[in-house]
């Protein structure tokens, strides 16, 4: 009988604990790469936003980006935390890869602006500076995760509360809570996507609709600089600050999550399923998006977005293709190792230790949500164009 759990070829057979034998353990492919070019339009964006004076172009472009780039993103975000609960296990994480990393780097984007523009400046741990805004609403969006599990209607109540919060001139600056309220449906839009939903936007249709709607909406933008403020794409004040009319706040808002949620279909259509040279980076974007921010404050203090080279066409593509590379480079792996201890530390010095009860329900949890994901997985699985199996 003992012969018989064994293989012909005289090799062990790998034992169930085995997790190299679990193939949904593996990164999905799609979504590492849907992570990296998100967070390359991120960087190409903040280089855009320092030369649109007078130029209708690029604020074309970087008004078609704003619309979807970071709702795109925060829709990845929520789609990764639909198994967060207020667990110590799952706290600990939250604690050590989104609280730590902003308290960190609050601190040092507070001592560089020091050291580079105003010697004055102080460290506020409430205000978010320049991007540490996601941060902020990952944090508030993670903890409140239960509550969107729980309720009917999720979607509603979120897009109610972000149409409310655009015309609440109250809601201060700590935590940035107007992004944190206005940008909250697209995280809790995430919460209830499943693979099919994916599946359903990678279809060669939907492809082949979002030429003419990207193309669209590049025309609405370009008729739209006149007419309306690129502060609407931020969704960082209260429609009050801008002396339109309270009613224009619902409305905006909710014109702008269906353009959002029509522009990020056609984003997640066109990113790959398989391996890309890139894949591998998209499992570094936070180290990306947090470091990048350093370059261009700096420029920004220095005046390097002044000269009057990116006044022109090539400069302006120069500066496209500086910002993309920048942001690649520091998604690499040798970035990843150096700032790990900032970005992603273990901690495990500064949390209670665990009773080994909860440990054993941990694992079982952890278990039960393998079994989910490899379902998922499984479910998820279409054939490509050349006729193999893609993991979407």
């Amino acid at each position: 009988m003992t012969r018989s759990l064994r293989p012909r070829d005289g090799r062990k057979a790998p034992l169930p604990s085995d997790r190299r034998a679990q193939p949904g353990r593996q990164r999905d492919a799609f979504f590492d790469n849907a992570k990296y070019l998100a967070i390359v339009l991120v960087g190409v964006g903040h280089a855009w936003g320092q030369i649109l004076d007078g130029n209708r172009t690029v604020e074309t472009l970087y008004r078609v980006l704003y619309t979807f780039h970071m709702p795109a993103f925060i829709i990845i975000s929520g789609y990764f935390s639909r198994s967060f609960d207020l667990s110590p296990k799952r706290v600990r994480r939250l604690v050590t890869g989104v609280v730590v990393p902003y308290l960190v780097f609050e601190v040092a984007y507070s001592l560089h602006r020091r050291l580079s523009e105003d010697p004055s400046a102080g460290i506020s741990l409430l205000d978010p500076t320049y991007l540490l805004w996601f941060l902020c609403a990952l944090f508030v969006w993670r903890l409140t995760t239960p509550i969107w599990q729980t309720v009917r209607r999720p979607l509603p109540i979120a897009l109610g509360i972000a149409a409310l919060a655009s015309v609440t001139p109250t809601i201060g600056d700590d935590l940035n809570m107007q992004r944190v309220l206005q940008f909250l449906p697209c995280f809790v839009l995430g919460l209830l996507l499943r693979p099919e939903h994916f599946r359903m936007v990678r279809r060669r249709s939907v492809r082949i609709m979002s030429v003419p709607v990207v193309a669209a909406a590049v025309v609405t933008a370009w008729w739209s600089v006149p007419r309306m403020e690129t502060g609407w794409f931020y969704r960082n004040a209260p429609v009050q600050d801008t002396g339109a009319p309270w009613w224009a706040g619902p409305v905006l808002t909710l014109a702008l999550f269906g353009c959002s949620l029509v522009l990020s279909a056609c984003f997640f259509a066109w990113v790959p399923g398989r391996r890309m040279w890139f894949t591998a980076l998209g499992a570094g974007t936070i180290f990306g998006y947090l470091l990048h921010g350093f370059l261009v404050k700096e420029g920004t203090y220095a005046g390097w977005f002044s000269h009057p080279v990116f006044d022109r066409p090539l400069g302006e593509v120069g500066l496209t293709v500086l910002g993309a590379a920048v942001i690649t480079v520091l998604c690499t792996g040798p970035v990843q190792r150096v700032l790990r201890c900032v970005v992603e530390p273990r901690m495990d010095w500064a949390f209670v230790e665990r009773h080994p009860g909860e440990a054993a329900r941990d694992r079982g949890e952890a278990g039960k949500a393998e079994v989910r994901e490899v379902r998922e997985v499984r479910e998820a699985r279409v054939p490509s164009e050349a006729g193999e199996k893609v993991s979407v």
